[in-house]
């Protein structure tokens, strides 16, 4: 059997055939050399065995230790209950997907384990009665150039939309719901895309934060499960949307036309140096409601190594622009599992004069 074959019983969901297959660094130097020693079996999974070339240790990877059941599962218990199922219904999904029964015990004790990690369970319970399980994200397939699933999450952006703190952005919403049934899907045609832009914005007195967040730990957790590496942002997205508390919406379309990039230079005065010969498109990998703002977070791996600036400010342009919102309401992000980069927009085309600074749009 190929290692990238995942096994699948009698048309359930599949679990990896080897837990592991895929690692990038040894835990414990960073290095980067490893060979397989072999594989561990457990009750529900085998997992793989590596060594590290560099500091010759032998170690299972995170996700093995002291788990009877595999990280897989638990996570999508979690997804399961945070959608609206009780915790009897939650066991008997995973039995119906995977083959493998949780008592309702064990699924108690995930739920209290991952507690910090799952914010949305303070907004579980406000949400239930008003949307039903099916009813709680509403999901739609873009095909522009490849497949992008744009997910929204209707209980949340009520949720957090309905707080006064989140009054001025309150046009998301109507936003998001617009490109669910209105997309202009012939604007996506085109090549122009945001994350290829090399436009040399002026970022030297831009204050860039880099922290290690809740957005990270999730990562961490998330990613352990992936075999695939062109799965990560799709598993990440799908588990942010459903557990965190600030996460709203993923593959997020945007466009930014000519029009609106010399609106932001003749009108708001902004230093804007992108092509204004064609439409710019792409798709926000994760948008959340923080703090009474708009934060647009990319996920990068090896973020350390990115600095995907341009890509970050045609988003918020975008949205700026189609929401009629000041630049002042957005901050940018990109993150892995290791760091978190975050800086605000207006300061990257709008260079502050002492107390004269203007918060435009």
């Amino acid at each position: 059997m190929r290692r990238d074959v995942e096994l699948s019983v009698r048309g359930r969901a599949a679990l990896p055939a080897v837990v592991g297959e895929v690692l990038e660094a040894c835990p414990f130097c960073g290095g980067a050399s490893l060979i397989r020693k072999g594989t561990y079996r457990k009750t529900f999974e085998t997992v793989q065995r590596w060594q590290c070339r560099t500091c010759r240790r032998t170690f299972l990877p995170v996700r093995a230790k002291g788990k009877h059941y595999p990280l897989k599962i638990i996570l999508e218990s979690l997804i399961v209950y945070y959608s609206g199922e009780t915790r009897e219904r939650t066991s008997a999904i995973i039995k119906e997907r995977f083959g493998i029964a949780v008592p309702g015990r064990t699924l108690s004790s995930w739920l209290a384990e991952y507690r910090e990690l799952t914010g949305y369970d303070r907004v579980r319970g406000a949400a239930q009665g008003v949307y039903s399980p099916k009813q709680l994200v509403r999901s739609v397939r873009l095909h522009h150039k490849q497949v992008y699933k744009y997910c929204v999450h209707r209980a949340k952006l009520a949720w957090i939309l309905g707080q006064e703190e989140y009054a001025t952005v309150r046009p998301l919403g109507i936003y998001l719901a617009h490109m669910m049934t209105d997309c202009p899907h012939s604007l996506f045609a085109t090549d122009a895309r945001a994350s290829q832009g090399k436009a040399p914005f002026d970022i030297d007195a831009v204050a860039i934060t880099a922290t290690h967040n809740h957005a990270c730990r999730l990562a961490h957790l998330v990613l352990q499960t992936v075999t695939v590496n062109k799965r990560r942002h799709d598993e990440l997205q799908r588990f942010m949307l459903h557990v965190d508390a600030a996460t709203v919406a993923v593959e997020v379309p945007i466009y930014l036309t000519p029009e609106d990039i010399r609106h932001f230079r003749e009108v708001a005065g902004f230093d804007v140096p992108l092509d204004d010969s064609n439409i710019l498109t792409g798709h926000i990998d994760i948008v959340q409601l923080r703090g009474g703002k708009i934060h647009i977070l990319d996920y990068k791996p090896k973020a350390a190594k990115e600095k995907p600036i341009v890509q970050l400010m045609v988003y918020a342009l975008a949205l700026s622009r189609r929401m009629n919102l000041r630049l002042f309401d957005f901050v940018c992000a990109w993150f892995d599992e290791h760091d978190y980069f975050e800086f605000y927009p207006l300061h990257v085309v709008h260079k502050r004069r002492g107390l004269d600074a203007v918060r435009g749009r």
